[in-house]
C-alpha cells in the first residue's frame, strides 16, 4: 500500500490552528514540545450483538472534560468518535513539562452491560488532574527570589508510575465506573532537562524516532496472545477470586531517556501497533516532514510582518504545531486503511502466526495516536 500523503488535506497558509506547543515559564526552559493528537473509533460490527450501555453524561465532570479534550484535537480523520480509547495532553505545574497519557478500554465488558470507555476515560481524567498540579521533575526555585519566596514553592514531583497509581485509585473510587479494565501508557516530557519518563502497562505503547530511525520501541506486556496486562475494577458483587485478570500499577514497565532536538515521540494504542509496522510509521513521518518543509519554503507561508525575531518564532512554532498534528492524522488515516485490508500482512497476523494461529490481514480496532516533537530552545 503506497504511503503517498494527501496534499489536499494539508493546512492552508496562515490557517487558524489550536496552539499545542508548551514552553512559557518564569524560568528559562531549554526544551519546547509541540504536541499533536488524532483518533478514530472502529466502525460498528453488524455481525455482533451490542448490548446497550451508558457512558458519562455530557454535563458530568468527566463528561465535560472528555468532550473538551476531543474538541481540542478534532480532525477530519476523527469523525468525533474515539471508541473505547482515551487520552490526555496536560501542561504540568509552572510549565515544567508536558504529560501524555493513553488508555485502551477492554471491550469484553460490554457483554456485562458495562461501557468499556468508562474506565479508560476516568483513568485519563484522574491522570490529567494529578499531572496538572505536579512538576515534571524536582520543583524549581528562582535563584533571584528571596529565601522566603523560594520556600513558598508549591507542588511535588510526579513520575508516570506514581501518576498511574493515583489515577487508578481515582477510578476505584469513581461511582460512575461500576466495572471495567484498561491498558495504560503514561509519559512525562521535562522542559528543563529534556528527559522522557514513562510507565506502560499492557499493549499500548510509544516509540522514539531520531533521524528517521526508531531508537526506542516500547515492548508490549501480555499474559498470553491478545490478552494484555490491564488495570481492572470488578463489580462490587464479584469476588476478587473470580479468575478475572487484575494487574497492578507496580507491573508497569518503566523507562527513562534523554531527548534531543528534533526527536519525535509517537504514543499509541494497539489499533496502531497491530496494523502498522514501525518502518511504515517512520516513512509517514518523513514524508509529512518533507512536505511541510517544502510548503514552509514557499512565499505563501512567509510571515507578512517581516523578519522580526518574535514574528519568525511565532511562525516557526505554528508550523511545527501543524507538522505534529498532520503526522498524527496521517498515521491514523493509514492505520484505518491497513486494518480493513485482509490481503496485506499485518503485525497482528505475524504475531498470531508465531503462536501457531491463522489470521489474515489487519485487526479492526479503535486507534489513538499522540505525537510530540522535542525542540531545544537555548
Amino acid at each position: 500500500m503506497p504511503l503517498t500523503p494527501n496534499v489536499s488535506r494539508l493546512p492552508k497558509p496562515y490557517s487558524v490552528i489550536k496552539p499545542h506547543s508548551r514552553s512559557v515559564s518564569s524560568l528559562p526552559r531549554p526544551y519546547r514540545f509541540h504536541i499533536g493528537a488524532s483518533y478514530a473509533g472502529k466502525p460498528p460490527d453488524p455481525q455482533s450483538r451490542r448490548l446497550k450501555t451508558k457512558s458519562f453524561a455530557p454535563d458530568s465532570e468527566i463528561g465535560r472534560w472528555r468532550d473538551k479534550t476531543l474538541a481540542k484535537y478534532e480532525s477530519a480523520a476523527a469523525d468525533d468518535h474515539i471508541g473505547e480509547d482515551f487520552f490526555y495532553v496536560q501542561d504540568m505545574r509552572n510549565q515544567s513539562g508536558v504529560a501524555l497519557g493513553l488508555a485502551d478500554g477492554v471491550g469484553g465488558w460490554v457483554d456485562s452491560g458495562v461501557d468499556p470507555s468508562l474506565f479508560s476515560q476516568a483513568l485519563m481524567y484522574h491522570g490529567h488532574r494529578y499531572c496538572k498540579a505536579a512538576w515534571a521533575g524536582e520543583p524549581e526555585t528562582d535563584p533571584t527570589q528571596d529565601y522566603e519566596e523560594r520556600e513558598q514553592i508549591e507542588g511535588w514531583e510526579l513520575s508516570p508510575r506514581e501518576c498511574l497509581e493515583l489515577a487508578y485509585r481515582g477510578v476505584l473510587r469513581e461511582r460512575g465506573v461500576p466495572a471495567g479494565s484498561s491498558t495504560a501508557c503514561l509519559l512525562t516530557l521535562n522542559a528543563s532537562s529534556g528527559v522522557l519518563r514513562s510507565a506502560n502497562l499492557g499493549d499500548s505503547g510509544f516509540s522514539v524516532i531520531r533521524s528517521s530511525s526508531v531508537i526506542y520501541q516500547q515492548r508490549a506486556q501480555q499474559h498470553f496472545f491478545n490478552c494484555p496486562k490491564q488495570l481492572t475494577k470488578l463489580p462490587a458483587s464479584t469476588p476478587v477470586q473470580s479468575g478475572s485478570i487484575i494487574d497492578s500499577p507496580d507491573d508497569a514497565d518503566l523507562s527513562e531517556m534523554k531527548l534531543r532536538d528534533g526527536d519525535l515521540v509517537i504514543a499509541y494504542t494497539d489499533g496502531l501497533s497491530d496494523n502498522v509496522f514501525p518502518t511504515e510509521i517512520v516513512s509517514i513521518c518523513s514524508l509529512v516532514a518533507r512536505q511541510h518543509a517544502l510548503l514552509a519554503a514557499s512565499p505563501l507561508y512567509r510571515h507578512p510582518g517581516g523578519s522580526e525575531p518574535a514574528a519568525e518564532q511565532v511562525l516557526q512554532d505554528n508550523a511545527e504545531d501543524r507538522l505534529v498534528q498532520t503526522i498524527a492524522e496521517r498515521i491514523v488515516d493509514y492505520a484505518q486503511l491497513c486494518m480493513s485490508n485482509k490481503k496485506r500482512v499485518s503485525p497482528f497476523e505475524r504475531a498470531a502466526a508465531r503462536e501457531g494461529l491463522h489470521y489474515r490481514g489487519g485487526k479492526v480496532d479503535d486507534v489513538t495516536v499522540l505525537v510530540a516533537l522535542a525542540r531545544e530552545t537555548l
